[in-house]
């Protein structure tokens, strides 16, 4: 089968995905290096691609910056290839050459992804992660570095791209070791950490990480069910694609993603309450002070609306003018100003009495909750739980016609 690799293909894709960030694989488990790597022969330069003259991460960082990606890396920890594995300090150097020469060759890196996988018959091995970690931030200071444990952003604790109902951007980093069994941990995070480790999901759009012609990539409803699970519950969702044998992006792949985007922007395309008229059981400073209700329906997530100090069980109004059709209620914080909220509930009033329609724990940078299709003028989003006063960014009411999912575990149903 002839190749024909197309990182532009790839970066393209991910771009009219809507997706932000490209983060490569330039080493995996098996030791095979994508660049033409000093200190290592196992690599593209021992490839017939090209006569041993390409270079997978300069090709794709390159159509990531003509494309207006950001871009990142992960290199596996684990190599089954290199003899000095298990050797500390041999392979710890090893990786230490190769990182610093991914860090330096390739311009800005605004990710560098790191794991913990390793085979338990694989040979014993100690990585000293701090110091990569330190040369990371020394020669790509803007880099976020993924881990278990951070330190900038965290692993989710599963492979599914679902974050927990209840996701903290706080953890403990003291408490988790990288590789360890600490899933629920990470899955949750903590209201009483002392780090700020936002969660990232990570998952393929194949029941593989790899591209195999037996297997069938994810239908649209379940991708935007995963988005539900992962943005919705305040993370950042990283999707793997992978190319097939011929070097590109497989046609069923590329049309599952553009139909993803798709629909994500007709869900979201209209705020329901944009035009609401917005009042507050209590408000810091009067309705004319920057924090009165209103903030939240502008697109200034720096901008928001604050109760009084110290109270902690507030509640925002939204009369939107004309019974309005919507299942899914949008809630930001001003998490600049770090996350507070831990319970909540959303009424909106039928038939002269207020229902609820959705209950939740935590909110942080962003919160979709959907539930079954309502007819209301009236919305309530009561906070019935924080850490300090809530900060309150921006709500926002869609309907979504297009989840083909069964709802009934995704939000509480509650008649008073």
């Amino acid at each position: 089968m002839m190749m024909m690799m197309d990182a532009r293909q790839w970066v393209r894709e991910a771009k009219n995905a809507g997706f932000k960030v490209v983060i490569l694989t330039a080493k995996h488990a098996d030791g095979f290096c994508l660049w033409p790597s000093a200190y290592t022969n196992y690599s593209v330069k021992s490839s017939p691609w090209k006569n041993g003259t390409g270079d997978v991460v300069r090709e794709v960082s390159d159509a990531a910056r003509e494309e207006g990606l950001e871009f990142g890396l992960y290199m596996s920890p684990w190599d089954r290839h290199e003899p000095t594995y298990g050797d500390t300090l041999l392979y710890n150097d090893y990786y230490l050459g190769q990182l610093r020469e991914l860090l330096t060759m390739y311009g800005p890196i605004s990710q560098f992804f790191v794991d913990g996988n390793k085979d338990p018959s694989s040979k014993d091995m100690y990585y000293l992660f701090d110091a990569w970690f330190a040369l990371i931030h020394q020669m790509q200071p803007n880099a976020n570095i993924f881990s278990d444990d951070g330190p900038d952003v965290r692993w989710v604790g599963n492979e599914a791209g679902e974050a927990g109902t209840t996701s903290w951007s706080m953890m403990n980093r003291s408490m988790v070791t990288i590789g360890g069994p600490f899933e629920e941990y990470l899955n949750e995070g903590d209201p009483n950490g002392s780090d700020w480790v936002p969660p990232e999901c990570d998952v393929s759009i194949r029941p593989g990480w790899f591209w195999k012609e037996s297997q069938q990539p994810k239908t649209v409803n379940k991708l935007l069910d995963i988005y539900y699970k992962s943005v919705g519950r305040n993370c950042v969702m990283l999707l793997n694609a992978p190319p097939n044998q011929t070097g590109l992006l497989h046609g069923t792949d590329v049309a599952n993603l553009r139909d993803f985007r798709s629909v994500i922007d007709r869900i979201f395309a209209t705020n329901l309450a944009s035009k609401a008229r917005v009042s507050a059981s209590s408000t810091r400073g009067g309705d004319i002070s920057s924090f009165r209700p209103d903030q939240v329906l502008n697109d200034d997530l720096e901008a928001y609306w604050a109760s009084e100090e110290g109270l902690t069980t507030p509640f925002l109004t939204l009369d939107l003018g004309s019974n309005k059709t919507f299942n899914v209620v949008k809630l930001q914080e001003a998490v600049h100003l770090g996350q507070r909220v831990q319970l909540y509930h959303v009424d909106v009033m039928q038939d002269g009495r207020w229902k609820t329609v959705s209950v939740g724990t935590t909110i942080g940078y962003k919160k979709l909750d959907r539930f079954e299709k309502v007819h209301s003028q009236l919305v309530r989003i009561y906070i019935d739980g924080a850490r300090g006063t809530p900060l309150i960014s921006a709500v926002g009411l869609y309907l979504d016609t297009w989840s083909a999912l069964s709802l009934a575990a995704e939000s509480t149903q509650v008649s008073e």
